[in-house]
């Protein structure tokens, strides 16, 4: 059975799909707000953030670039631990369920354990990618 599993899921158009799985709330989100930029600078002032034309930008550069790092494989640690720090920070900005109550709350629970989800993943992304450049004699 771990024979069959390794030949299905090792291949590396596999680790591919996985990563573009991972980040394609990321790539969405990222074309999306390019596409609709003032309703992207709306959105910052909706979950109490300064709506500066500036920050959208760079929240558009960093969703589109990390993912493009990620799915790339160029710097693909950095690409990961900077969405992990990202969603990280999102899901406590705009998934605050312990100030709401009854649906909504069940609701926005559920998004914020997993967007921890996805920082876990990004994580382990990053983890993956820095320990296969260690030299093995090194390596723990």
């Amino acid at each position: 059975m771990e024979g069959l599993a390794a030949r299905v899921l090792t291949p590396p158009i596999v680790r591919w799909v996985a990563l573009l799985g991972l980040c394609a709330a990321y790539l969405q989100g990222g074309i999306n707000k390019a596409l609709d930029f003032s309703g992207a600078v709306a959105e910052l002032g909706h979950f109490g953030m300064p709506a500066y034309p500036a920050l959208a930008a760079a929240v558009i550069a960093l969703e589109l670039g990390a993912s493009l790092m990620i799915l790339s494989g160029r710097l693909r640690w950095m690409g990961a631990l900077a969405l992990a720090g990202f969603t990280l920070f999102a899901t406590f900005v705009a998934n605050r369920y312990w100030e709401m109550a009854g649906q909504e709350r069940f609701m926005t629970a559920n998004a914020f354990y997993e967007h921890l989800g996805l920082v876990g993943g990004f994580v382990l992304v990053a983890w993956h990618d820095l320990k296969s450049h260690i030299p093995s004699s090194s390596a723990s």
